[in-house]
């Protein structure tokens, strides 16, 4: 069966990166310039679409009305190096990839599309690493982005410190989630990490830090599609009602 919405591609010329970035936009079946429309950047977005049939969700949630209007804008990665040079805290790229979200994305999607033009109608999500990059990202820009979805977010102690150290968190709504059997995590740079007991540790900051807060353990999840593509109605209905 084929999709009801439509899958279009736009490109923006990075000055912070210097490199040309492609964003996949999938519009919902009654996209329409009269109506106003929630952003979702996904990063990961090509396992997003793939994996986690996202365009698929979103058709689904858009028919049934269990989703506002909402478009999604996938980001993806040239390979898992790449990846780690602008997802991972303390990436060499993280920084100049964070200004290419705030002062180039969002404004070329609010001038391509009919948003709110507002932080509470803009979503970053993501799994794993990219949900690390959605969190820090609206820790450091809350009124850019207020909304966060993190399927199994890599957390380290810079994230607990930015976490600790956020000014404003209460205006962000956070969904997480972590699996309970992701216990043995391989990384990019070779090791085996837990990221449950890290993930617990951020739970416990972000349930008494003002923010609207969703969290769930996914039982006996591990660190793959399996159980974040299960997982990603919830999240979305959750963040979109």
């Amino acid at each position: 069966m084929g999709r009801k919405g439509t899958m279009v591609d736009k490109e923006i010329d990075s000055s912070y990166l210097n490199e040309t970035m492609t964003l996949k936009l999938y519009q919902p079946e009654a996209f329409s310039p009269l109506y106003k429309y929630h952003i979702c950047i996904v990063h990961d977005g090509n396992d997003y679409y793939q994996l986690g049939r996202l365009a698929t969700l979103s058709d689904k949630l858009h028919s049934s009305e269990d989703i506002a209007n909402t478009v999604f804008v996938g980001i993806h990665y040239k390979d898992k190096f790449d990846r780690r040079k602008k997802y991972h805290p303390n990436g060499e790229q993280n920084r100049d990839y964070i200004k290419f979200l705030v002062h180039e994305a969002v404004p070329f999607l609010d001038d391509l599309l009919p948003t709110y033009h507002m932080g509470q109608s803009r979503t970053l999500m993501g799994d794993s690493l990219a949900g690390t990059l959605a969190l820090m990202t609206a820790l450091k820009y809350p009124n850019t982005f207020s909304n966060v979805i993190m399927q199994s977010p890599y957390v380290d102690e810079t994230v607990i410190k930015s976490v600790k150290e956020a000014k404003r968190i209460d205006p962000i709504d956070i969904y997480h989630t972590i699996g309970t059997a992701e216990t043995a995590v391989e990384t990019t740079d070779g090791k085996t990490l837990d990221f449950v007991e890290p993930n617990r540790r951020l739970h416990e900051l972000l349930k008494h830090s003002g923010a609207s807060y969703s969290y769930h353990e996914l039982e006996h999840g591990e660190h793959t599609w399996k159980y974040w593509q299960k997982d990603l109605s919830r999240a979305l209905t959750t963040m979109f009602e």
